[in-house]
């Protein structure tokens, strides 16, 4: 049996736009999800997040779903469309619903944990360039500053941007995501300035507000296997790793760009004057913690037609409903291998989990083995990464709730709590009751 000290952080995690719903209430303007999710052809089946969980109207039944868990945190993100629905103005109505939101945690003695950005860019950003404007910094700086001038006293934790491969690559590169773009230079643009963002907020925070909340950073990250010891798919491997990993890491926790990227990269930039002088020092700042979202191991072969030589290769390892590789031994492998050339900043698991094909029973609950196989392995290896000194100082379960799943709609089920989307019942799952196990013993 491996036990968790009292001091080890068990929460859940969520976004805005995957859950809240009301996207015209208060004031709050489109953001660049609202008109990606209506373009034919985006999202699957063209499900949208106008409603999703309605969690806007139905946070209170949310946190009694918390409270039955027995989360010491719960992490969530602030819709910056609902903070600033035009450029420069302020929507007061919008801050209210997060004050509503936290105070009630707090009251519960559930800590917030507060992402500022989990992509979803006011659509007055988005057309003047969005984050490959320059300018999205001091637009970001606008908005994290009213929300830590708001509510810095009531938060535990503050994150300033998850994922941003997503934001960028999945976004402005690989088209995936909102806004949709397939232009290799405006990815790397819209990386460097979040990136950017991410430092000045933290010195914001730290230098104006002289606040002692943490704040940190969330990278999602995939350890990249070779298919094959060749020198060709080592190769690939490298370059998926740079892709993927180090492309972020480096700058934020070495003030660097790893150079063998940037000569891959050079073929589709025409040139990195994007990067001012002093740049990777605000990026590199001094942060209070490590946030890192996982959820597979990437196994990939050489392929000299794809734009990086790499692609994704056959595995034999058991897949979650993703597809995805299920990889607990690499997920360690993972976090030995950042204490050893990245950080010794705690390390705060902020996304893990999977998503499964649920149904409800006849007898109104929901079984679902393959999820709760999948979130024990990943908290024993949590344990044991403990166990050898690796300092992580939470785990934050993907997700509460069944949500709105970026492209893939409302088809994919990463929630311990089953949404009916056409009556918003909620049915905790068995990986749900599970994991108030975990966190009533502190143990596995």
């Amino acid at each position: 049996m491996n036990k968790f000290s009292k001091d080890f952080i068990f929460g859940t995690a969520t976004s805005s736009y995957q859950i809240e719903g009301a996207f015209k209430e208060d004031g709050r303007s489109l953001s660049i999800w609202d008109v990606f999710s209506r373009t034919p052809g985006k999202v699957l089946n063209m499900d949208h997040g106008d409603i999703a969980c309605d969690h806007y109207h139905l946070y209170e039944k949310d946190i009694e779903i918390l409270k039955t868990l027995g989360v010491d945190s719960y992490r969530f993100s602030i819709a910056w469309p609902r903070i600033y629905p035009e450029q420069g103005q302020y929507n007061e109505a919008g801050m209210n619903f997060y004050k509503k939101l936290i105070f009630l945690l707090n009251e519960n003695g559930i800590k917030p944990a507060v992402t500022l950005y989990h992509w979803d860019l006011p659509m007055w950003a988005h057309e003047q360039g969005g984050w490959t404007n320059r300018e999205s910094v001091d637009w970001f700086m606008e908005y994290a500053e009213k929300c830590f001038e708001e509510l810095d006293e009531h938060v535990d934790m503050w994150i300033t941007h998850n994922e941003p491969w997503c934001a960028g690559f999945l976004g402005y590169h690989q088209g995936i995501h909102a806004p949709g773009h397939t232009n290799m230079e405006e990815a790397l643009k819209t990386v460097h300035h979040i990136l950017l963002s991410h430092g000045e907020a933290v010195s914001l925070l730290k230098e104006k507000f002289v606040s002692a909340t943490p704040i940190g950073i969330t990278l999602n990250l995939s350890p990249m296997y070779p298919a094959s010891n060749s020198a060709n798919d080592l190769l690939a491997a490298n370059n998926a790793d740079g892709y993927s990993n180090r492309w972020f890491l480096d700058p934020v926790l070495k003030g660097s760009y790893p150079v063998d990227m940037m000569n891959l990269f050079s073929k589709y930039v025409h040139s990195y004057d994007f990067i001012y002088e002093g740049d990777l020092e605000k990026i590199s700042v001094d942060c209070d913690f490590f946030g890192i979202n996982f959820y597979s191991r990437g196994y990939v072969e050489f392929n000299s037609a794809s734009d990086f030589l790499f692609k994704n290769a056959f595995s034999n390892y058991p897949k979650t409903g993703m597809g995805w590789d299920i990889s607990p031994v690499e997920f360690k492998e993972l976090i030995r291998r950042l204490r050893k050339e990245y950080t010794n900043l705690p390390i705060f698991i902020t996304e893990n989990g999977a998503a499964f094909d649920d149904h409800v029973s006849e007898s109104n609950t929901v079984h679902d083995p393959d999820r709760q196989e999948y979130v024990e392995q990943h908290i024993q290896a949590v344990a044991e990464l403990n166990e050898e000194g690796m300092d992580i100082a939470g785990y934050y379960l993907w997700s509460l709730l069944d949500n709105f799943e970026w492209a893939f709609g409302y088809e994919k089920r990463f929630g311990i709590t089953y949404v009916d989307f056409e009556t918003q019942e909620r049915i905790l799952k068995d990986s749900g009751y599970r994991y108030a196990e975990i966190i009533r013993n502190r143990s596995i």
